[in-house]
């Protein structure tokens, strides 16, 4: 197996950020498919580079196959659908851990071009039966414990006509791996797919609204090459772990074709419940060279002991999911001997749109400049750009070109769609406000900027005070209805093992936030929790805590 490791000193994947924004363009195929055009063409040309490696959650390699194996087995896999009568553009439920047969049954479906729809282990029987009858899907593949759940939801599911368990279903189940034993390898059918053709379905992690459904073509898996090149700065030989459940789209932004485009190698990981010592052990064991990981993970590790741990094979840290505090980002810097953490910024909807890169400046709290392929600025409702420091929409520019990785649709939902996508653009739902450099500044969700006699207040730059005290682990601020100012600053506040929340220590997390911001930003109210309501990809859920306030729960 092939497995070069690159070490820090590596020149950035890209030099010149202007001339490449300026001339790169993904072309994507007429005809095309991820598995075949992928990872058959790296098969091809280089069988024993080793592509994929599965750990449990001590680290412990599980497996290690080649990019050789991947193919194989998304052969056996695509034989053994096909046999039993998935064809394309079936929509297939995958809900299976960090194991080699999510692998397997993500390649083997949409090598036949049939739409898989990856769904979060965490999920309830009523999670299920909803995405099941929402979406229509006709296969369930799961493991024996997401097997009960499907056969728990008392309802909605009269449109699955085949269920698959890996490891053990029970009565009604086929079994995963007897499937394919007995598909074997060879000729697998042959019904080509087009770059356009449905490929895959994410629903929306629902930070405001029930979660919508995403659809991403087939050119999605292309997409992702933006992402692992410029954003994850891959190169041939790279060992990349994004940690993340295999039902996020953020594990399809860091392990599902954009790694292997460019020749990495992708490591996954079971992880149980994390702490700072298992992953930086899991960092340093197997010896990952770009790491990327949500902003409660880094809170997370900047309080561990770094010195544990030989992270010297690791060169490029990157950080999605909400916006990474600036006090995080020097802590891990301090902890590593230098190492900064790139945040991006993308969505289910997206590849990664905005980034920072190792060729330019890193500007503490900003989301970084456009990605290359991808003309992503600051709009008013009206379509209209806004000037330099003025808070407005982020929203993608399609007019020129549709970048490759914008997702088709929002399934079944025209009011989404029509707010979406209107005057020549696409609409994100964030919001931000552009630097005179050109750097991308989050304010937060439409829902989320608070309105307080008239100033508007970005959610984040008041979190990112709080946690730069010495007492704050993590903090949520959200806007609490006032008569007076009609919203007010409300925050919540986690604190570092061993402090207490009181009168006191409220009042001077007060003071610190207002020297640090402004005085009409500090939050009026401080709420000591032992946790945040988060959507299934870790994600804060504002709307959770002011639905709270509304009803009295914190008075």
């Amino acid at each position: 197996m092939s497995s070069a490791l690159p070490n820090r000193s590596a020149e950035p994947r890209m030099s010149d950020y202007d001339a490449e924004k300026a001339g790169f363009r993904l072309e994507v195929p007429e005809v095309f498919n991820p598995v075949l055009d992928i990872v058959e063409s790296w098969a091809a040309e280089a069988p024993d580079d080793l592509a994929l490696v599965s750990l449990d959650g001590s680290g412990g390699v599980v497996a290690e196959q080649t990019v050789a194996d991947l193919a194989r087995e998304s052969r056996r896999a695509a034989r053994a659908f096909a046999g039993a009568g998935i064809g394309k553009g079936d929509r297939v439920f995958i809900m299976l851990p960090r194991v080699p047969a999510w692998y397997s049954a993500m390649l083997g479906a949409i090598r036949i071009g049939a739409v898989v729809m990856p769904a979060p282990n965490m999920l309830t029987p009523r999670d299920i039966g909803y995405r099941v009858k929402t979406s229509g899907a006709s296969v369930a593949i799961t493991d024996a414990s997401g097997a009960g759940r499907v056969d728990a939801v008392e309802d909605g599911l009269d449109s699955l006509r085949l269920r698959i368990a890996w490891r053990g279903g029970g009565e009604g189940w086929e079994d995963f791996d007897a499937m394919l034993d007995a598909a074997g390898d060879g000729e697998t059918p042959a019904d080509p797919t087009v770059a356009g053709d449905p490929m895959i379905i994410f629903f929306t992690s629902g930070t405001v609204s029930y979660p919508k459904m995403v659809q991403q073509p087939a050119s999605y898996g292309l997409g992702h090459a933006t992402t692992a090149r410029f954003w994850h700065d891959l190169r041939p030989g790279d060992r990349h772990w994004t940690v993340s459940d295999t039902g996020w789209a953020k594990a399809a932004w860091g392990g599902l074709f954009g790694q292997w485009h460019e020749r990495a190698t992708v490591v996954q990981v079971a992880l149980g419940k994390p702490d700072a010592d298992t992953v930086m052990g899991i960092v340093a064991g197997a010896e990952i060279t770009s790491f990327c990981a949500p902003p409660t993970l880094y809170r997370l590790l900047v309080q561990g002991d770094f010195g544990k741990h030989d992270l010297s094979r690791l060169r490029h840290c990157t950080s999605a999911g909400e916006p990474l505090n600036p006090e995080v980002i020097r802590a891990w810097a301090d902890g590593t001997e230098g190492l900064t953490v790139y945040d991006g910024y993308g969505q289910s909807e997206t590849v990664a749109m905005a980034a920072n890169y190792r060729c330019l400046p890193v500007r503490p709290g900003s989301m970084g400049k456009p990605v290359p392929g991808w003309d992503v600025d600051v709009f008013d409702d009206e379509g209209v750009r806004c000037p330099d420091d003025v808070v407005g929409n982020i929203a993608v520019r399609l007019d020129r070109a549709r970048p490759v990785g914008l997702f088709d649709e929002y399934l079944g939902d025209d009011d989404a769609n029509a707010k979406s996508f209107r005057n020549g653009l696409y609409y994100s739902g964030d919001k931000a406000w552009r630097d005179g450099d050109g750097y991308l500044w989050f304010e937060g969700r439409d829902d989320d900027v608070i309105t307080s006699s008239a100033y508007r207040i970005g959610p984040f730059e008041v979190e990112s005070a709080l946690v730069e005290h010495e007492a704050v682990m993590e903090a949520a601020v959200v806007g609490k209805d006032d008569p007076e100012r009609t919203q007010i600053v409300c925050a919540f506040v986690i604190l570092t093992a061993g402090r207490e929340g009181d009168a006191e220590l409220a009042k001077e997390l007060q003071d610190f936030a207002k020297n640090l911001t402004a005085p009409y930003k500090y939050p009026r109210e401080i709420h000591f929790v032992d946790e945040l309501p988060k959507t299934i990809s870790g994600k804060i859920r504002r709307s959770e805590l002011r639905d709270r306030l509304r009803s009295g729960d914190f008075d």
